[in-house]
């Protein structure tokens, strides 16, 4: 059993209030628009961080972090990419690919919009997070945990911090 807190568009802000979280994961999951390693170095010294790189981030980052990450965590095809789009709307990037190898989980960030649904064509869960930084257009802080059991996926719960 593998307990995930999934984050995204943290746009260089971290705070006590991200961090407390990441103290009762197993695992932290960013998709993307870190911002600064700044955000990431104190995540990674408490727990396995994996992430991606966003379209605001840096070289630095992006030597970091890649575009895409596709992994398995327990026995669930996961892949995390910042730009993905939704079902059925994917990304022109990653449509051709989710269709021939659809993952169990698709994850991605960007819009700063939570949205958790499922693709019930090519069963494949999309997790948007939304962002949990300060910098964008939402109005309350997001992010997602759940837990990872094998191959099922459960405890889904939204995170709401205080308002940006």
């Amino acid at each position: 059993m593998t307990k995930i807190l999934l984050l995204s568009d943290t746009h260089s802000h971290i705070d006590d209030a991200i961090l407390k979280y990441v103290r009762q994961a197993d695992e932290v999951w960013h998709a993307g628009d870190i911002g600064s390693l700044k955000v990431t170095d104190p995540i990674a010294a408490l727990k396995p961080l994996r992430g991606v790189h966003g379209n605001i981030d840096d070289h630095i980052i992006q030597k970091e972090f890649p575009l895409h990450q596709r992994f398995m965590c327990e026995e669930v095809d996961v892949w995390i990419t910042h730009i993905g789009g939704y079902p059925p709307k994917y990304n022109s990037l990653v449509s051709k690919e989710i269709k021939a190898n659809p993952p169990k989980i698709f994850i991605s960030g960007h819009s700063h919009i939570l949205k958790v649904m499922m693709d019930k064509k090519l069963g494949v869960l999309h997790m948007n997070p939304g962002a949990c930084g300060k910098h964008g257009f939402h109005q309350v802080r997001t992010m997602l945990r759940f837990v990872i059991d094998g191959k099922e996926i459960k405890d889904l719960e939204v995170i709401e911090l205080e308002k940006r």
